[in-house]
């Protein structure tokens, strides 16, 4: 069994469920007692976001970077960065590591091409939904995003920091995404990509009858097989 390092925190209710998916997951492959062996730096989220805020990526790749070569350092043998927006300084962290680097586009566009689908919508912060870090990474893997118009994306961004980070679930949030994926079905969207790590807590499978591509799910499965040395 390999010993992952989880770059968390951000936010700590996302953190949470891949903690729990990811160890669930390895208990049921090997049995008894077995829990993965995981090495968890949890950043403080609030002075992430007000880099983000600022646009000062390079600071908190930094942070992050810095934070990956520690848990390197403690013994990871792997690094998992569990949250999508971040993933925009990704080069940052797997230039600071001599580890792998789980990167959460790889294990979501091979999920997505194993459906045989091509076209999908994106939901996330407006960092992800906006930059070109993102959908350019899917584009570079054959997947074709469709994002909202740009006020849909604001308010999407707002339910994320204001509401799902502090483990709050609005029953009108979930109405607003869920009537967002119907436009963007009608658009061509034959999927949905749950581009933020927490949008899984609000909307679920069975809300919808696009297929969803729940990314901290697909990361956390990821991180199991490379566990498990699968």
């Amino acid at each position: 069994m390999k010993t992952l390092g989880i770059l968390g925190g951000m936010s700590a209710e996302s953190t949470v469920s891949y903690y729990i998916n990811i160890n669930r997951a390895v208990n049921q492959a090997l049995g008894g007692n077995s829990s993965a062996k995981i090495l968890i730096s949890s950043v403080n989220f609030e002075e992430i976001v007000q880099y983000q805020k600022k646009g000062n990526w390079q600071r908190s790749g930094e942070v992050l970077a810095e934070q990956a070569r520690l848990l390197e350092q403690a013994g990871a043998e792997g690094i998992l960065l569990a949250t999508n927006t971040m993933h925009k300084i990704a080069d940052q962290i797997s230039n600071r590591i001599s580890v792998p680097f789980l990167h959460i586009l790889d294990c979501v566009a091979d999920s997505i091409q194993a459906k045989g689908l091509s076209k999908v919508a994106l939901l996330g912060t407006q960092f992800t939904m906006s930059d070109n870090f993102y959908r350019d990474g899917l584009l570079e893997r054959g997947i074709t995003p469709i994002v909202p118009d740009e006020s849909t994306q604001k308010e999407i961004h707002r339910i994320i920091f204001d509401e799902l980070c502090l483990g709050k679930i609005e029953e009108s949030s979930k109405s607003f995404y869920l009537e967002t994926i119907k436009k963007l079905q009608e658009q061509g969207a034959e999927g949905v990509i749950l581009g933020c790590t927490e949008i899984g807590l609000l909307i679920k499978q069975s809300d919808s009858e696009l297929p969803f591509f729940d990314t901290a799910e697909l990361h956390s499965q990821m991180a199991v097989q490379f566990i498990l040395g699968n």
